[in-house]
């Protein structure tokens, strides 16, 4: 089949990618000239794990090519997939749907036969159905069919949920429509992944559904973190003896210091709207924010703590910037709350990330890159482990504590334990949910 992709940020570039080593033909739009030319190149302007591999096979084979030619890449489409950005409208966390809608009436412009149209973007409840007003009224002599088509990728590995999924959600309006997405997915239903056919207006809700209940376990377990510390119980087993009950299951149970990303943040918003709009108030999904807001928050007062109450002149070196390990991603990444703060108490902060420095270097002013994590902390008064990338689960605590002016460390992600961070030199330790020692402790 061929299929033209319109976007080529996160979701559109790995779908295409991936559909084309289904062995479709797909074209992927974008009006980014720069990112265009870096991507005929054979370069992502993306980091994720096997991509640019993956995306250069397929060019080689020809079934894989980039263009800003809407017309030129719509031509003779079985399928026309829509996977623009829908970020939080500011001021009321409404999902902005002007680039679904504008890329939506471009189409409709050029096509010169009905196609399938596919919403691959996160949209609320109701889009598609508007998408297909939208045809009509652009192209009243074209006889479009609409489908809803939700992405469940998780960043650093997308390529492998893809191509082994979980499920696939499709919805729709039309025989014609259910045909041609079996037909595209028909790679993953020969291999028995579930392909789920519902409506258009539950497959919109599924998309936000599945995020904000995996927002609310982050939520849950941070907030049951803060709890052990008080009561001095370990989070770690507690996580394991929820996780082991097969009805919760021990994903999203891992403490940290609040959820980011580009899902989660705008999806959990999106949703709260669309509750308060049809007059349903989801309490649980508006508490889910609210917290998480105050998870992030409450990281700063940790490293105070660590540090006598007294940032000014101090030197902390920040280990993980991004919201998650194998991603450049940066949106609403914790660190975007933990470092200014730093820096605003008066931190002299040296930051450390394979690979946040493209996004990060304007969102974080006034700090100090670093390659090497030991010539981060050399000489600093603390250290903060804030993304749990592999480079980080295995550093030699001995060496750095000997490095440090004062060797006192804030594990975030719980990527090792008091003992082991005492025993190896360090004079305080502070984790989330877990055993600690602040310098007062002796």
């Amino acid at each position: 089949m061929k299929i033209a992709m319109i976007g080529t940020g996160y979701v559109g570039l790995v779908s295409g990618v991936c559909f084309s080593d289904f062995g479709h033909e797909v074209v992927c739009v974008d009006k980014n000239l720069d990112k265009l030319a870096l991507l005929r190149a054979g370069k992502t302007p993306i980091f994720e794990p096997g991509l640019d591999q993956l995306m250069a096979r397929n060019m080689a084979a020809n079934r894989l090519s980039f263009t800003d030619d809407l017309k030129e890449a719509t031509q003779g489409a079985d399928t026309v997939f829509i996977a623009v950005g829908t970020p939080s409208r500011r001021g009321d966390g409404h999902a902005d749907l002007s680039f679904v809608f504008g890329a939506v009436k471009e189409v409709a412009e050029v096509l010169t036969r009905p196609a399938v149209i596919v919403i691959k973007s996160t949209v609320p409840v109701g889009t598609n159905q508007k998408v297909a007003d939208i045809l009509k009224d652009v192209r009243p002599d074209l006889d479009c069919d609409v489908v809803s088509n939700p992405e469940f990728l998780r960043e650093g590995a997308a390529i492998d949920d893809f191509m082994h999924p979980d499920r696939v959600v499709v919805g729709v309006q039309s025989d014609r429509g259910n045909e041609v997405m079996q037909e595209v997915y028909r790679p993953l239903s020969l291999r028995d992944y579930p392909v789920l056919t519902t409506d258009l207006e539950t497959a919109e809700m599924i998309k936000y559904a599945a995020n904000a209940f995996l927002a609310t376990k982050v939520t849950f377990i941070n907030e049951i973190a803060m709890l052990c510390e008080r009561t001095g119980a370990d989070v770690k087993d507690v996580a394991n003896g929820m996780g082991f009950d097969s009805r919760i299951g021990p994903k999203f149970l891992q403490a940290g210091p609040g959820y980011g990303g580009s899902c989660f943040p705008k999806d959990t918003k999106a949703l709260a709207r669309i509750g308060q709009d049809n007059a349903t108030p989801l309490q649980i999904v508006e508490t889910v924010i609210k917290v998480n807001e105050e998870v992030k928050r409450l990281m700063i007062d940790k490293i105070v703590d660590l540090c006598d109450e007294k940032l000014q002149k101090k030197t902390i070196a920040v280990l993980g910037l991004t919201f998650k390990p194998d991603t450049d991603d940066m949106r609403d990444a914790p660190a975007l709350t933990v470092v200014p703060a730093l820096v605003g108490l008066g931190a002299d902060v040296r930051v450390v990330d394979p690979q946040a420095f493209r996004e990060a270097e304007a969102m974080l002013p006034n700090v100090t890159w670093f390659d090497d994590p030991y010539e981060a902390v050399d000489g600093a008064d603390a250290v903060v482990l804030l993304t749990e990338w592999n480079e980080f689960r295995a550093l030699d605590l001995r060496e750095m504590a000997s490095r440090m002016a004062s060797a006192r460390m804030a594990d975030l992600r719980n990527m090792y334990s008091c003992d082991y961070a005492l025993e190896a030199g360090f004079e305080a330790y502070l984790g989330m949910g877990r055993k600690s020692r602040l310098p007062l402790d002796g």
